[in-house]
């Protein structure tokens, strides 16, 4: 006797319910769905020495709070001077995980002790006058006044060589009272009154906006400043560095290095 449609359907729930962990047993095998993607590995808490430029002084005192505070026990020691400082430093084997400076060449010169830099913001030079301008310098041929004091970072320095090369291409003739070591430094000497005016990044006059006032050089007559980033291969902390060094690339970092002033990268 032919098995009746009541009989066929509860075969059918028997044969689902047998086969269901035979299922699952081939779903473990690899023939499920796959897992949702992890965010990423973290990288474990460390203290970490990061060797900066000094235009990078106020940025990264903020950003690497925030990075601190949304990666409990990291903490960030800065050590914030010249480029050519920096580089210095990372020859002399001071103990540091990441280098940031104010331009590639620098960089460069250490090729051999970084992993691969990333560029991570752009700057430009503004000329840095007393509160006020009391001088009413406009532009960059006004520099070459001889009764104007005006104050520079030495050649070997980032800002100094964009410096040179932006008043070299003006045919600017400038006789600097002084060369400093640092684009803080020259900042410096202009807010103490030493010096009528001096060339810094805008990002650095930002932060004394208070005590001196920025006057514009026009894009075609100014000189692009690039800060990359990279681990030092004799960092005892290479994965925390790298974690660090991603995230200055990332979205949190890129805003507050945009509120700071900085160009994207």
């Amino acid at each position: 006797m032919p098995p009746t449609p009541t009989r066929r359907a509860a075969t059918a729930v028997l044969a689902a319910a047998l086969l269901a962990p035979l299922a699952a047993c081939a779903g473990d095998a690899g023939t499920a769905a796959p897992a949702p993607r992890s965010a990423g590995p973290t990288a474990p808490p460390a203290d970490l020495t990061v060797l900066a430029a000094a235009s990078l002084t106020n940025v990264f005192r903020t950003a690497g709070a925030a990075y601190e505070k949304s990666r409990p026990g990291t903490r960030i020691t800065f050590s914030f001077a010249g480029s050519q400082e920096l580089v210095a430093q990372v020859g002399q084997g001071v103990p540091a995980d990441a280098l940031v400076t104010a331009d590639t060449r620098s960089m460069d010169l250490v090729k051999g002790d970084t992993g691969t830099p990333t560029v991570i913001a752009r700057n430009r030079l503004v000329i840095a006058t007393a509160e006020g301008n009391p001088r009413k310098i406009a532009t960059l041929k006004d520099l070459g006044d001889p009764r104007l004091k005006v104050v520079l970072a030495a050649p070997e320095v980032p800002a100094g060589k964009y410096s040179r090369k932006i008043l070299d291409a003006q045919k600017v003739a400038v006789e600097p009272v002084s060369q400093e070591p640092s684009v803080r430094a020259v900042l410096s000497k202009v807010e103490l009154g030493e010096a009528d005016a001096g060339l810094v990044y805008r990002t650095d006059a930002a932060t004394a906006a208070d005590k001196v006032d920025a006057v514009t050089i026009p894009d075609a007559q100014n000189a692009v400043a690039a800060y990359p980033a990279a681990v030092l291969k004799g960092s005892a902390h290479t994965e925390a560095a790298a974690a660090f060094v991603a995230w200055l690339s990332g979205p949190e970092a890129q805003k507050i290095f945009k509120e700071a002033g900085f160009q994207q990268p």
